[in-house]
């Protein structure tokens, strides 16, 4: 019950961000900065809280460590390979594809949330609790960065159609890979310390790769530095509470 819950929130979290971009197309670049750090918080505290620090209790030092390697491995592999846009970053990746802007910015978003669905799976299928805390704190991040997915998109000419469908598109990769990571962690349950350092180690690279860098990109302000101390405590919030 808990992961169709914890998979359902991150589709609406996105998708609420997404119609968004009706009601605030003139938005501020800034703004986009705070919210990105805001969802840098959320990721790099359940990172831990939710993945890692289990993993080592529940497996040890070891193996947490080998997940955790592998997973900013495969994930640093993945961006190196397939190019893709960030909305103030540029392009990124080594293939020698000719892709329209708006098609690099998709690729980019599915790197984006593969980890984050990823996660929420593992921790779910290490603990309901755990999941539902990630799965809802990634939700609440998932609203400013639909926002964020899709205001390129809508500022590039893609028209607010294909703007709000690809920022549906990235709710469902997210909760789609939610569903993949919780199955393949309870047929292969013996893998679960491994798989759950693998989900943390892949969100801490997309966090310290992708997500800071993007937040900061328009220089360091006061604002976008308390949107990440918001994230962490919402992170460590949920944490405490009980579902």
């Amino acid at each position: 019950m808990e992961i169709w819950l914890g998979s359902l929130l991150l589709v609406i979290g996105t998708a609420v961000g997404s119609f968004m971009v009706l009601f605030f197309r003139g938005t501020a670049l800034s703004s986009l900065n705070v919210s990105l750090s805001f969802a840098g918080g959320v990721m790099l505290t359940a990172s831990f809280t939710s993945l890692i620090l289990p993993a080592v209790e529940k497996g040890g030092f070891f193996k947490t460590a080998l997940g955790v390697t592998i997973g900013f491995g495969v994930m640093a592999l993945v961006e190196r390979l397939f190019p893709h846009e960030h909305p103030t970053m540029g392009q990124e990746g080594i293939l020698p594809l000719k892709m329209k802007k708006l098609t690099l910015i998709v690729v980019g978003i599915t790197i984006h949330n593969i980890p984050e669905g990823l996660s929420v799976g593992i921790a779910t299928a290490y603990s309901g609790k755990d999941g539902l805390a990630t799965a809802l704190a990634i939700s609440l991040q998932d609203i400013p960065e639909g926002l964020v997915v899709s205001l390129p998109i809508y500022a590039l000419g893609g028209g607010m159609i294909t703007a709000l469908a690809v920022g549906f598109l990235s709710g469902a990769i997210e909760g789609l890979f939610s569903l993949l990571g919780f199955v393949f962690m309870k047929v292969f349950e013996g893998s679960l310390p491994v798989g759950m350092g693998f989900g943390g180690g892949a969100m801490l690279y997309i966090t310290v790769k992708e997500v800071f860098p993007e937040a900061y990109s328009e220089g360091r302000t006061f604002a976008t530095t308390l949107g990440f101390l918001v994230g962490v405590l919402l992170m460590l919030f949920l944490d405490t509470v009980s579902f």
